[in-house]
């Protein structure tokens, strides 16, 4: 029920959304219609198709509050059709076509209104199906702010009555920003769950990558837009690759990459294109991480990769994007480049950042560099604390794994 959920409550939000206009009356509603299925399915089973029964139920509940309420008598008018015979939004076929709910969902919860952290909580909790615990894990932030942000986001759209729509022109380009940092999230967490008993969630990466190919064809002059979807693309096509027979994670080292999926790197290739084609100055963020994925596309063996430009294109990054996040995979890449110990020294200068005090992927790195330098008894506790801090089963499983593997003298 829990997984059933966790990958249809977005479209049932967005759906109910564009009937009631208010997010946080979509979300009660899903909810309820959550409760719902919990009381009829353990008595008369599980539905062929579960979304769709979750998202008539919801949505004949909205239209029965919409009639029970004065209020929204005018709103029903404005509707004008049958809402109660209105069949499930089906995803559209055509890229250019835009008129979907998830997209509009996107743009009004990333309405300039909100501040910048309200918009990427708001949109995670809404279309990425994630915890209120889960997001304040990837922003590295006490849970109770992130929820405060959640509930005053909701409430600020309501009391400022923001249409649920994809707004043209100016308006569609002040929410840019956030709407690229919102689906690239909705990606990562699909990629790499950060909670959980699995690596990946696979529906999540699918609905990003579709957001932002629909984007390509709504802003074809954006460079942002194409450096976007192609860095999706190339991450996307690693997937099959990236976890094991029992969902165990394989490192990148070792993956096999025959089964690299060539049609989304040669997809991801075109958009990069498109985005040098359309940049009129520096390289953004994501054309930069683009750039970077790129690097370990063309790369048909982990030998051949280019670490020194990886290298390079992270210093970019972190000049025009910094966060330690960033700083903490260009000493990866300089490690590489240059031996583990220069990585080491640079991984060493982050341990005070208070962002990644929690960050498993920080003593996980350098317990992987002190194991290259034959350090080992540092680098098993390295990887112990690591697994301590992560809270995806797999990679703790993975952590402790490695540290088990070191031997007891360098």
């Amino acid at each position: 029920m829990e997984t059933v959920f966790r990958l249809e409550s977005p479209r049932v939000v967005a759906g109910v959304a564009r009937i009631v206009r208010d997010v946080g009356i979509a979300e009660e509603l899903a909810q309820d219609a959550l409760v719902a299925a919990l009381e009829r399915w353990p008595r008369d089973g599980v539905p062929d198709n579960p979304g769709a029964w979750l998202m008539a139920t919801a949505r004949h509940r909205a239209v029965d509050l919409i009639r029970r309420r004065e209020a929204y008598a005018r709103k029903l008018a404005e509707i004008g059709r049958d809402l109660t015979t209105t069949a499930a939004p089906q995803e559209p076929a055509d890229p250019d076509d835009i008129d979907d709910d998830l997209l509009r969902l996107v743009f009004t919860t990333c309405h300039p209104v909100l501040s910048a952290e309200a918009r990427t909580a708001l949109t995670l909790r809404l279309l990425g199906g994630l915890s209120t615990a889960e997001i304040a894990r990837a922003y590295l932030v006490p849970e109770p702010t992130i929820a405060q942000r959640i509930v005053r986001a909701k409430r600020t759209l309501a009391k400022k009555n923001v249409a649920f729509e994809v707004p043209c022109g100016p308006g569609r380009e002040a929410r840019l920003g956030s709407v690229l940092d919102v689906i690239y999230l909705i990606f990562n967490e699909g990629y790499a769950a950060t909670t959980g008993d699995d690596l990946l969630r696979p529906g999540l990466c699918e609905d990003a990558l579709r957001l932002a190919r629909v984007l390509t064809g709504l802003m074809p002059k954006e460079p942002e837009v194409h450096a976007l979807t192609s860095l999706l693309e190339f991450q996307a096509s690693r997937t099959a690759a990236r976890t094991g027979p029992d969902g165990e994670p394989v490192l990148l080292k070792d993956q096999n990459r025959r089964r690299w999926n060539r049609m989304l790197i040669a997809r991801g290739i075109r958009a990069l294109d498109r985005a040098d084609a359309t940049a009129t100055g520096a390289p953004g963020p994501y054309a930069l991480q683009a750039a970077i994925a790129a690097c370990h596309a063309h790369a048909y063996t982990y030998e051949e990769t280019d670490w020194r430009a990886i290298a390079t294109l992270y210093g970019l990054l972190a000049a025009r994007a910094p966060s330690p996040v960033v700083e903490l995979n260009r000493a990866v890449a300089v490690s590489m480049a240059d031996g583990p110990a220069e990585g080491l020294e640079l991984v060493d200068a982050l341990a005070a950042e208070p962002a990644l005090r929690d960050y498993h992927l920080l003593p996980s790195v350098r317990a992987d560099l002190l194991a290259r330098l034959g350090r080992t008894a540092e680098a098993r506790a390295e990887f112990e604390r690591a697994a301590t801090l992560a809270r995806n089963e797999k990679e703790r499983e993975l952590l402790r794994r490695r540290a088990g593997e070191l031997p007891d003298r360098p």
